[in-house]
């Protein structure tokens, strides 16, 4: 007999066959003499959508609401029957004896198996792989030590929960939203609170009223002093008065030194990365969306192989992962990194080591790099971004901590406190696996934290030499960008109404809004739905998003509500709470939604209204704001039609050197600038061949490709746009 093997994706399953000695046998699996490999594409079955019950359903109506089927069914996406039917067909082969769930080692993984063995009525034996890279030996070692998948069960029945639940309530209060105001309004436990915060922040910044401060600095016989509140300790006073007064008194005057303090500081490495940091990372430093940095770490971690599973929300390794480090350090002997990994190979790994901690290590460890071989050369410039990022952390982890000098002093002038600040690297340490200096931040106001003080004692008198009067004004809190927001929705405690201390720690435990491998979708899907738009970096809520805000029951508007499911889901996962037990709690919710929606009195106005016509129904379009591009869009949601107006390109403006826009299409197709420089794309194309640079070919019919596809009519109803919506 043999064994099936069930991948999630076409790539890993391809690299599990030629581990188990497979090869080629069809379309869609491999085949040896002990195992068949198979493998999903992604997801093969989902939730039935609601006109599958009834056909009642397919035209969305208030008065139907809420939708409850009594027990949620299951279905064959068609996009990937194909491939289904291929799994099915090798499940019901006699000669498959049992069954190797192969899928990603996490909740969502689970139900991609789960789910295609209870279609396909599957009732062999089955056996758990949970392996955190692709490697040949992860694969070896995993297929030697597989679990009995019975252990997963909890597991598998909070993902199902999870995946119920949010079609439930998402799939009832977006019909409900969406009928009532006859606008395309959808909502979700996620995307909701996340909406939220954005309008929270834009709030604050708009009632913020600036405040003038004032500060003092002295300078000393060559050293710099920063004047300090002897009550509260800051560096700042709202009295200019006060500030004036103080610097005349200073003038001509003296400062005795109080106290002169001489320390040797460690610096430890920064954490190594998960999902979310490594996303923040790559968006400050590369510009990168946190869809586009995930998209770039999968290909790494299936293609190339050589970082170990992205969707992570640990920042620790396990202990049985230390015995391998001196294999990856000599996988990542190359290029720019070949002395860095040397260096980190002579250190000493026994011991208690910062990077290692199993208690905060769940389903998979930090992200760091296998015993791959790497070759740089194979990679894309934007894969090098992002592998540079993760090996470089992981190298400074594995160095000594840096050493400083740091001297303090402190002194009295005219009755007020003054202090200095010197520091002095004295041993690099983990500091020399980067390139540049690492950005730290600076103490508001203090004087400059790397002055070279000279040698003074206690109780000796310096003369002042100059006084001055720094002034600033406060700041509003900056807006977000999308670091800043997956920071947020990683942590979102701080936007939490309730004081319960069980919910904030369920939400910092359990990686807050969303999960390391949603919040890009979540955050792409706001502005595909024209409820956020970008300047520049900065994230902004759109008309619509603020209307939807206050049409929305306020319960959806809360992180309290996921951080109550998730307090569920933890325990339904560790078998402490009954799954129908939840599931029961979650349709009474869904109805209370649909209840408080229909009692609502609001009302939805098109605040982006043109006086252009649909050339399709012959309303009204709304002007409104892509991420990367700005279109006209049919106000009637069952038309779907829409066209884009122009797109921000990579062409660089060759005045400002800024991205231009290219507006029109065909032969008046045309570049232009902020900056007020216009370029016709066929000038522009010649100047390119002349000059040598800026954007090929390729990427202005890639341009042009993607434009025409925007352009495309969609013909079917939002309802079947909206079918198979996943709102997590």
């Amino acid at each position: 007999m043999k064994t099936l093997v069930i991948a999630e994706k076409p790539s890993v399953g391809r690299d599990i066959g030629r581990v188990l000695s497979c090869s080629p046998k069809g379309n869609g699996y491999m085949e040896g003499t002990k195992y068949v490999v198979t493998w999903a594409l992604g997801h093969l079955v989902t939730l039935k959508d609601p006109e599958d019950y009834d056909k009642k359903y397919k035209e969305w109506k208030l008065e139907v609401l809420p939708i409850m089927p009594e027990k949620l069914q299951i279905k064959v996406i068609p996009q990937t029957g194909k491939q289904y039917r291929q799994v099915e067909s090798l499940l019901e082969r006699q000669d498959i004896g049992s069954v190797v769930i192969a899928t990603d080692a996490g909740r969502e993984g689970e139900l991609v198996a789960r789910w295609i063995l209870q279609k396909a009525g599957c009732r062999k034996p089955l056996k758990r792989l949970w392996i955190s890279s692709v490697t040949d030996k992860a694969i070896r070692e995993g297929f030697a030590h597989l679990k009995d998948a019975r252990e997963y069960q909890h597991l598998y029945e909070a993902a199902l929960s999870r995946a119920e639940a949010d079609w439930l309530v998402g799939i009832n209060a977006t019909r409900a939203l969406t009928c009532k105001y006859n606008a395309q309004l959808s909502c979700g436990r996620v995307q909701t609170p996340t909406l939220a915060m954005i309008a929270g922040r834009e709030e604050e910044i708009r009632s913020f009223q600036p405040q003038t401060y004032y500060g003092i600095r002295v300078q000393a016989e060559g050293i710099t002093f920063a004047w300090h509140d002897k009550k509260t300790g800051s560096p700042r006073t709202f009295s200019g008065e006060r500030a004036e007064k103080l610097a005349a008194e200073l003038k001509d005057g003296s400062l005795r030194i109080l106290k002169a303090e001489t320390k040797e500081k460690r610096q430890g490495a920064p954490q190594l990365y998960d999902l979310t940091e490594l996303q923040r990372d790559a968006n400050k430093k590369y510009g990168f969306s946190a869809k586009e940095t995930l998209n770039l770490m999968q290909s790494l971690y299936e293609r190339h192989k050589v970082l170990t599973y992205p969707r992570t929300d640990s920042r620790y390794i396990s202990s049985d992962i230390v015995p391998t480090l001196k294999e990856r350090l000599e996988a990542v002997k190359v290029g720019p990194y070949r002395a860095l990994a040397g260096k980190a190979a002579k250190q000493d790994f026994r011991g208690k080591l910062p990077y290692v901690n199993d208690g905060k290590v769940s389903d998979h460890h930090a992200i760091i790099p296998t015993e791959q071989f790497v070759q740089l050369q194979a990679m894309s410039p934007e894969e090098r971004k992002i592998y540079d990022l993760v090996l470089r952390r992981f190298l400074a982890a594995l160095l000594p901590a840096a050493v400083f000098r740091e001297v303090s002093l402190t002194g009295e002038a005219a009755g007020e406190e003054f202090t200095a600040r010197g520091r002095n690297l004295v041993l690099p340490g983990w500091r020399e696996a980067y390139e540049e200096p690492v950005e730290e931040e600076e103490t508001e106001e203090d004087a400059p934290q790397n002055q070279n003080l000279p040698r003074v004692q206690e109780g000796q008198r310096l003369k002042i030499q100059s006084v001055r009067r720094t002034e600033g004004k406060t700041k509003p809190p900056a807006r977000f960008t999308e670091a800043t927001l997956l920071s947020a929705m990683e942590n979102p405690v701080r936007y939490l109404e309730e004081k319960n201390g069980a919910l904030a720690r369920t939400l910092g435990e359990t990686g807050g809004l969303g999960t390391v491998a949603t919040r890009a979708d979540i955050i792409e899907k706001l502005f595909h739905t024209f409820l956020l738009e970008k300047k520049g970096s900065e994230i902004l809520i759109t008309s619509k998003a603020r209307q939807l805000l206050k049409l929305v029951p306020e319960d959806l508007k809360k992180p309290e509500l996921t951080a109550r499911w998730e307090l569920q889901l933890s325990r339904m996962a560790k078998g402490e709470l009954k799954r129908e037990e939840f599931m029961k709690k979650i349709r009474e919710y869904a109805k209370d939604l649909i209840r408080e929606i229909r009692t609502e009195e609001g009302v939805f106005r098109h605040e982006n209204i043109t006086g252009k016509i649909c050339p399709r129904c012959g309303k009204r379009l709304l002007a409104v704001n892509g991420k990367n591009a700005k279109l006209l869009v049919c106000q009637d949601r069952e038309c779907g039609y829409r066209e884009t107006v122009s797109r921000t390109t990579n062409a660089r403006c060759p005045v400002c050197h800024k991205r231009m826009e290219l507006v029109g299409k065909g032969e008046s197709a045309m570049f232009v600038c902020a900056c007020g420089h216009k370029e016709k794309l066929s000038k522009f194309e010649e100047r390119r061949k002349k000059e040598g640079a800026g954007v090929t070919k390729r990427d202005v019919a890639r341009y042009l490709a993607k434009q025409k596809e925007a352009e495309k009519t969609v013909n079917n109803s939002f309802a079947e746009a909206l079918k198979n919506i996943k709102l997590s």
